[in-house]
C-alpha cells in the first residue's frame, strides 16, 4: 500500500511540471522578445530591418552583414519603436584645381560642397567641370580650370631672301656678295588662350609688316680660273667668308680650334674605304662623329699659319679619335710625318 502512495505523488509532480513547463518557455520568450531591438539601417538606396540583442552599432551592422571600408561611418537615432543607423559610404574624388591635382574622401557632397570644403575658389574665369549642385560619385575627377583668353601684340623676324646670278667676270667656283642680306620684322595681333596658365591656342589677327627684309645679292663666278693664281698662298679669313687664293670664297657659320694628327691607308688598321663607305683622299678626315657629325664640310688650317689643309669632309673615324680630336688623311706616309700633330682652326662650312 505504501509503494502505490508513492507512485501516486510521483505522477502528480510529473504531471504539474509538464503543465508548468509551456509556461515557464512562453516567459522565456516573452522576456526575450522585451529586451530585443529592431533596427532600420539605411545603407544607401538598399534598406535592411534586424532584430538583435546587440546595443553597439558596429555590431549589429557586422551581423546584419553589412561591412564598412575604411573611411565609411555611419549615424544613429531613434525612431518609432525602433533603431535607425544610416550609413554614410565614402567617395574618393580627384580635384584637379587649377592644373594641380589631389585625391579627397567625400561623403555624399555636391562638387559646390566639397569645394567650398576645400576653401578652393571659383574665379571669374574658372571653368568647372561639373555643376556646383552635382553630387560626387565614388571615382569621379572634379576640374577647376583657369581659363583666359586675351588679345596679344608682339613682333617676329622676317627672314631675309637669297638671290644668286652668275658673273662672268668672277672665275668659275667663287661668290661674292654684292649686297648683304637683312632680315625684316613684322608686327602681329593674336587672340592667346591660356589654361591654368600654359598657352594652349593662339589665333592670328593681323600681321603687320614693320621692317622689309632687304634680300642677300650674290654673284656666283662663271668665268675662267686664272693660271697665275698661286694654289699655297695663304686665305683670306674674316667676317665669315673665306676667300681662297684662287679667288673662290667660302661661307663659314662656325669655328673651333681643335687637336689634329695624320693618317694614311697603309697605317695598321687602315685601307683605301672609309667608315661611312668612301674612299680616302685628301681631304677626308677621321673625326668622333658624337662631336662632328659625318658630313659636315671643313676648311681646316694649322694654328701656326705653317699649313693649310683646306676644304675637308668628315667621312671616317678612328679608336683614339675622341672628342676635340681628328684625323687629316695624307696619300703618302711622308706627308703624315712632315704634318706631325698640330693645333688647327676648323671653319664650318655653310
Amino acid at each position: 500500500m505504501k509503494k502505490k502512495n508513492s507512485g501516486k505523488k510521483g505522477g502528480g509532480v510529473l504531471r504539474v511540471l509538464a503543465l508548468l513547463l509551456p509556461v515557464l518557455l512562453a516567459l522565456v520568450l516573452i522576456r526575450q522578445t522585451a529586451f530585443a531591438k529592431t533596427y532600420v539601417i539605411t545603407d544607401g538606396e538598399r534598406v535592411v530591418t534586424y532584430t538583435t540583442f546587440a546595443t553597439d552599432p558596429a555590431e549589429v551592422l557586422n551581423q546584419a552583414g553589412l561591412t564598412l571600408d575604411e573611411n565609411d561611418t555611419y549615424t544613429t537615432q531613434t525612431g518609432e519603436g525602433v533603431e535607425e543607423i544610416t550609413i554614410c559610404r565614402s567617395q574618393r574624388v580627384t580635384v584637379c584645381y587649377h592644373g594641380e591635382e589631389t585625391v579627397v574622401t567625400t561623403f555624399g557632397e555636391t562638387a559646390g560642397e566639397l569645394l567650398s570644403r576645400l576653401n578652393l575658389e571659383v574665379g571669374e574665369y574658372d571653368v568647372l567641370s561639373h555643376t556646383p549642385d552635382t553630387l560626387l560619385d565614388d571615382g569621379m575627377a572634379l576640374r577647376v580650370d583657369s581659363v583666359i583668353k586675351r588679345q596679344e601684340s608682339y613682333t617676329s623676324t622676317l627672314p631675309h631672301e637669297t638671290l644668286l646670278c652668275n658673273d662672268a667676270s668672277l672665275p668659275t667656283g667663287t661668290r661674292e656678295v654684292l649686297t648683304e642680306g637683312v632680315d625684316g620684322e613684322m608686327l602681329l595681333t593674336a587672340d592667346v588662350l591660356y589654361v591654368n596658365g600654359e598657352e594652349t591656342e593662339r589665333a592670328v589677327l593681323s600681321e603687320i609688316v614693320t621692317k622689309a627684309p632687304v634680300t642677300e645679292v650674290v654673284a656666283v663666278g662663271t668665268g675662267e680660273i686664272p693660271e697665275s693664281a698661286d694654289p699655297d698662298a695663304m686665305p683670306v679669313i674674316a667676317g665669315g667668308y673665306i676667300t681662297l687664293p684662287t679667288g673662290e670664297v667660302l661661307t663659314y657659320t662656325d669655328s673651333a680650334a681643335i687637336r689634329a694628327t695624320a693618317y694614311t691607308h697603309t697605317d695598321a688598321g687602315c685601307d683605301m674605304t672609309t667608315y661611312t663607305g668612301t674612299t680616302v683622299h685628301k681631304g677626308t678626315v677621321a673625326v668622333d662623329p658624337r662631336y662632328i657629325p659625318y658630313g659636315t664640310r671643313m676648311f681646316i688650317v694649322s694654328n701656326d699659319g705653317e699649313y693649310v689643309y683646306g676644304i675637308a669632309v668628315a667621312e671616317d673615324c678612328g679608336g683614339d679619335i675622341k672628342g676635340d680630336r681628328m684625323d687629316l688623311y695624307f696619300p703618302t706616309f711622308d706627308e703624315c710625318i712632315q704634318f706631325g700633330r698640330r693645333v688647327c682652326t676648323v671653319y664650318f662650312l655653310g
